[in-house]
């Protein structure tokens, strides 16, 4: 809900149609982990209201991850120092926002992930936004990387892929 409120007010959405591509590049790679560790998720987000955590992912991937992407790229600074504090500060936001989740039950790990490798995944998530924005295809293909990395560092059986 945070999120909505959040880009519904500090959002340019007069811009959307800049930053679509990137908001579909986001919610993509959300489903292919969603797809790829269908059977051997890495994390897992729970609902206190009950609700199956694949509807949790989804809402996450449609509704949670296009807002960050609005508000992160509308509000992306110029200067360089200005643009390295504001990853940081999204850094801060998500990994503080996981790490009360995971405390309160609501985010679990398994197969080794831990709040340390969120916390380094989003440090590599946050700037390849913005260059999927200035750059969609090195993005691409530097996500190709990553996830062929993170699928045999954690050991992703075959059979579920």
């Amino acid at each position: 809900m945070w999120a909505v409120l959040a880009a519904w007010r500090w959002a340019d959405w007069n811009l959307f149609r800049n930053f679509h591509a990137t908001i579909l590049y986001m919610s993509s790679m959300n489903l292919l982990y969603l797809l790829l560790t269908s059977d051997y998720r890495l994390w897992i987000e729970q609902s206190n209201l009950g609700l199956p955590h694949t509807l949790i992912a989804l809402l996450y991937t449609f509704i949670v991850f296009p807002c960050t992407v609005m508000l992160f790229l509308s509000n992306y600074p110029d200067k360089l120092g200005s643009q390295i504090l504001h990853i940081g500060k999204w850094i801060i936001i998500y990994i503080g926002t996981e790490w009360v989740g995971h405390l309160y039950g609501f985010v679990y790990y398994t197969h080794g992930w831990s709040l340390v490798w969120s916390l380094l995944f989003l440090i590599v998530m946050f700037p390849m936004l913005r260059l999927h924005h200035k750059r969609p295809i090195l993005a691409y293909l530097i996500s190709l990387i990553i996830i062929a990395f993170l699928l045999d560092w954690f050991d992703v059986p075959w059979k579920s892929l």
